[in-house]
């Protein structure tokens, strides 16, 4: 495996050249973190380990882009695609962190193999040799959608383009949430943008399968899109992602932070005890806003379930084409029959 700084390709030169060069210190970790993963590939003993286990002769690693708690995630080639390259490193001095790091690398891997879908990020390869590993995705050349609304002007995305943003998004949790997977950690930061305004769901380090999903406690989320229930420490489902849905729905509409006026524990603490939510913009369209207010309802058995969502964004869409005026004229239908009457969508 060879670290670079930047590739020999035209177009890979072109790109390292818009992205910060790595420092000499960042440099010489990452070339110490990749002298812990070997050319043979992962070694968790699964039946699929040798489908997805990566030849680290082939990696080449370019310039970082993004950075998490435990994590660093580095723009790279793999057999000469553009990929993205997670490493995640285990602290030796904390063992308990250690062992959820590792749990949390196994659960991403095991989930994304058997993901397949145009709005759900693609794992191409993955190594574990401890204390480092390595997840290796397609790559986003757009970055975060976090990222892509921070160089919009609040409330400026056209009407259009969020609703096909956001039938996107919905389209990859309905698939999702129909293989029984709850995402819990739905945020713009973790929406992935590619060169065409596509975007895609990506970082599954929190996930669970609905069946195997507890309570909130034990795991750690992202205060300002979080359900209240999983703030609160309760039991959860699947309407746990409806809600963040909601929130990002919001920063679609504004191209803000939500709460960005609070803390992270002040935004907690009023979602789930005053039931507080993100102040939406006086040219939010109506039918936009009828479905907010169903996504982040404090109860979630009132949140619709994400192929609902899908079906009436589908039929959104389909109106604004028929007739360009149709969020200034839309009116909502009662709130018993937003849902009940529209067929799912075929996203899959």
């Amino acid at each position: 495996m060879k670290v670079l700084n930047c590739f020999n390709e035209k177009k890979s030169l072109r790109i390292a050249r818009m992205q910060r060069r790595l420092s000499l210190g960042e440099y010489k970790r990452a070339v110490s973190w990749s002298n812990y993963l070997v050319s043979s590939g992962g070694e968790i003993k699964v039946s699929e380990e040798e489908e997805w286990s990566a030849d680290m002769s082939q990696l080449l690693i370019g310039n970082k882009f993004a950075t998490g708690r435990h994590s660093r995630i580095y723009h790279g080639r793999y057999k000469g695609r553009e990929v993205a390259i997670k490493l995640m490193s285990q602290p030796e001095e904390d063992p308990n962190l250690a062992a959820a790091l590792e749990k949390q690398f196994t659960s991403e891997v095991a989930l994304l193999f058997h993901l397949r879908h145009p709005n759900i990020i693609t794992l191409v390869a993955a190594c574990k040799k401890p204390p480092v590993f390595c997840i290796i995705t397609e790559y986003m050349a757009g970055g975060s959608l976090r990222k892509y609304l921070h160089k919009q002007q609040p409330h400026s995305l056209p009407h259009g383009m969020v609703l096909k943003l956001a039938l996107d998004i919905a389209c990859g949790m309905s698939y999702l949430h129909s293989q029984g997977i709850i995402h819990r950690d739905l945020k713009s930061e973790n929406i992935l943008v590619g060169d065409d305004l596509s975007v895609k769901v990506a970082d599954f380090g929190i996930s669970c399968l609905e069946s195997q999903c507890g309570s909130g406690k034990g795991f750690t989320s992202t205060y300002r899109w979080m359900a209240p229930e999983i703030i609160r420490g309760k039991k959860h489902t699947r309407k746990v992602d409806v809600y963040s849905f909601g929130i990002v729905f919001w920063e679609l509409l504004t191209a803000l932070i939500p709460f960005n006026d609070m803390a992270p524990e002040q935004a907690a603490y009023a979602v789930a005890h005053k039931n507080g939510r993100p102040p939406l913009p006086a040219s939010c369209p109506m039918a936009f806003r009828h479905l907010i207010s169903k996504c982040w309802d404090t109860n979630p058995d009132r949140r619709p379930q994400f192929d609902e969502i899908v079906s009436l964004l589908e039929s959104y869409k389909e109106s604004l084409e028929a007739d360009p005026l149709f969020f200034s004229s839309y009116e909502p239908v009662q709130s018993q029959t937003l849902f009940g009457c529209i067929s799912s969508a075929n996203c899959f």
